[in-house]
């Protein structure tokens, strides 16, 4: 039987993203594999103060710069022609901390952490969520304790064309240029018309992997960086998400974008996927409305 236009899907997956390097460059893919605690390979890796406190694009935006491409147990850091591949001894650890949550953690080699901290102008150090480390989150939305990475709080974010494109077009009357998705640091990009739809979805179904839409996904100044330079130039997606999407919830304030999301089961993940609604909300997340 041949396939008609009547056939296709109403929604696919048009992109797929992992971040090695919490804060680093995206990495797009075609195929990801999908854990209960998110895709494999993002946001295990991160950067912190001596202390431990994790360091991300807000306060240092040069990490916008920096790619990192997975390795065996390791990964390859790059930035402006330089790289390094670090070491991790599993008896080297420390306490690290992403807001409010403890990790033990792998500590790269001190050669390793001295290229970084020359690199990026301050003193870090790169650990890795290896296979000793754990980290359990959004208990309070997921109804249960979900494994997570170094990620700020669940699995997978999920964000759609459509809601992209609503927000452009308030950028454009503003007088200010559209953003691309990468602003959003997304992991899944789902292909759909309608805007803020999103927000009726309860779970979807993607490669047979169901995910609950628990929350969503506040934004903060890393919209507002070029995520190739990290420099705060072009649109600014926080002036133009304040026309409509001021969340009304004091659980989750300010301005809102995507959906964070839980797996249900493991899996695989390729572009092009259809993405089936399988559970709606009665009533869309409450949003303040400007005068």
């Amino acid at each position: 039987m041949i396939a008609t236009k009547d056939d296709a899907p109403d929604m696919t997956v048009a992109g797929l993203n992992i971040h090695p390097l919490k804060s680093g460059r995206a990495i797009p893919m075609t195929e990801v594999a999908v854990g209960l605690d998110g895709f494999a390979d993002d946001r295990r890796f991160m950067l912190t103060d001596p202390a431990g406190r994790f360091i991300t694009q807000r306060e240092l935006q040069a990490l916008a710069q920096v790619e990192a491409h997975p390795l065996d147990g390791t990964i390859r850091l790059q930035m402006n022609g330089r790289s390094v591949v670090p070491t991790f001894d599993p008896s080297r650890r420390a306490a690290v901390t992403v807001w409010d949550s403890s990790v033990d953690a792998a500590v790269a080699d001190e050669t390793t952490n001295g290229v970084l901290s020359e690199w990026l102008g301050r003193e870090v150090q790169l650990v890795h969520m290896d296979l000793q480390a754990s980290r359990l989150e959004g208990e309070a939305w997921a109804g249960r304790p979900v494994p997570v990475g170094f990620t700020d709080g669940f699995p997978v974010l999920i964000t759609t064309t459509g809601s992209l494109a609503d927000l452009n077009r308030t950028l454009v009357g503003k007088g200010q240029e559209p953003v691309g998705m990468d602003r959003f640091r997304t992991n899944i990009l789902v292909a759909h018309d309608g805007a803020w739809d999103e927000d009726l979805w309860e779970a979807v179904e993607i490669g047979g992997i169901v995910f609950d839409l628990v929350k969503p996904c506040s934004r903060c100044i890393m919209t507002t960086q070029d995520q190739a330079t990290g420099e705060r130039i072009g649109g600014n997606p926080i002036q133009g998400l304040a026309e409509k999407r001021m969340s009304a919830d004091r659980r989750v304030a300010g301005v809102l974008f995507g959906w964070n999301a839980v797996p249900r089961t493991a899996g695989r993940l390729r572009l092009g996927d259809a993405v089936t609604v399988r559970g709606e909300r009665a009533e869309r997340w409450p949003m303040k409305v400007r005068g």
